[in-house]
């Protein structure tokens, strides 16, 4: 199978969305498939739109001659035109992977409609999709209106090999004795969909000071929040208490897990790989109720759920766990057995190759 898989960018970006693509690509290519990136250079989204223009790069795909098509849906202000286009130089089968829509984050209220619009139109045109979470499936089939061929492959954690179950464990036994400060992780690129803001807010209010935030994320992508992030941590008089890691290699990554009680990401997430890359190391998650959250965590067994920007239902989880040790190794306990529950890297895209075989063949 020949297939032309389009991004934004290069194929190494760190997220959880090229994680995804990258793990797919490499399950693909291991399967005998050829695998070409076709690349679109990052741009805003007014220029993205104007990627019709690229008719050389549309006729190069064209007579490339794939058997498929897929699409990272982030590309969609470039694609939502470039579509039909392609479709009548090329009868190859395009598919959509989906990780979240542009059109379920807050933007101003002059963009929102432009992006519903363009991104419903994309939706549209093309032939099925791979889905990371039934939540996101959900989504696209109300923006739509329709439903069509699909796959919901979730992602998966195992990429980081965390420590085996018998460590884990005792790690979780040991920190329930420990009488340092909870050591609290927020993993993410620091944008305002991530929610830090919350969390900072959250913490505020919280009674006991017995507590550290390790934030984890680059702060480059949004400088602006990066920067209102701190003056925000400085306002409250919180900053003693947090530590600015930036970016971090997997290894340190991998220590910050180890060492860390609690992942408290009140964000907006297709999937949220991070929810589960936290409860591979025994750690209970905090999240929103908005997005995919829901189907990684579930409340008061292995984390808490609270409703966007409620940084006051947050504060009184984190009071709750800080007072209570037992309750959160629990939590932990029950984090780690969800990961282990959930199906691999493996599984998952071995079953989106299946299902792309089915798309071919029909």
């Amino acid at each position: 199978m020949k297939i032309g898989l389009i991004i934004y960018g290069s194929l190494d970006t760190l997220s959880g969305g090229y994680l995804y693509d990258r793990q797919l690509v490499r399950y693909l290519r291991a399967a005998g498939c050829q695998v070409d990136i076709l690349s679109l250079p990052w741009r805003n989204y007014p220029a993205h739109m104007m990627d019709i223009l690229r008719l050389a790069w549309v006729r190069k795909i064209a007579c490339s001659r794939y058997d498929l098509l897929l699409q990272d849906e982030l590309n969609h202000p470039s694609l939502f035109i470039l579509n039909p286009l392609l479709r009548t130089l090329t009868a190859s089968p395009i598919v959509s992977i989906v990780h979240h829509l542009r059109s379920s984050e807050d933007h101003p209220a002059l963009w929102l409609p432009i992006y519903r619009t363009v991104e419903r139109r994309y939706l549209r045109s093309v032939d099925g999709f791979i889905f990371n979470s039934q939540t996101t499936r959900q989504i696209v089939n109300q923006v739509t209106g329709q439903i069509k061929p699909h796959i919901v492959a979730y992602p998966a954690a195992d990429h980081r090999q965390p420590p085996a179950h018998g460590t884990v464990v005792r790690a979780i036994t040991q920190r329930l004795h420990r009488g340092a400060p909870l050591q609290l992780l927020f993993v993410g690129n620091l944008t305002p969909r991530k929610g830090l803001h919350t969390l900072l807010r959250a913490l505020g209010r919280v009674n006991s000071p017995n507590w550290h935030l390790h934030i984890v994320g680059s702060p480059e992508i949004h400088p602006d929040y990066s920067r209102a992030m701190h003056e925000l941590g400085d306002a409250l008089a919180l900053s003693p208490k947090l530590t600015w890691h930036g970016r971090l290699s997997d290894q340190a990554l991998d220590h910050i897990y180890e060492t860390g009680d609690l992942l408290v990401m009140p964000s907006y997430e297709g999937f949220g790989i991070v929810y589960l890359e936290a409860m591979a190391y025994g750690l209970p998650v905090i999240a929103t109720n908005a997005g995919a959250a829901p189907e990684v965590v579930s409340p008061g067994i292995n984390g808490f759920l609270i409703p966007p920007d409620d940084d006051l239902s947050l504060a009184r989880y984190l009071d709750d766990l800080l007072s209570n040790r037992v309750h959160l190794a629990t939590l932990a306990y029950h984090a780690r057995m969800r990961y282990e529950e959930h199906p691999t890297w493996e599984q998952s895209m071995g079953s989106a190759y299946q299902w792309l075989h089915e798309v071919l063949s029909s």
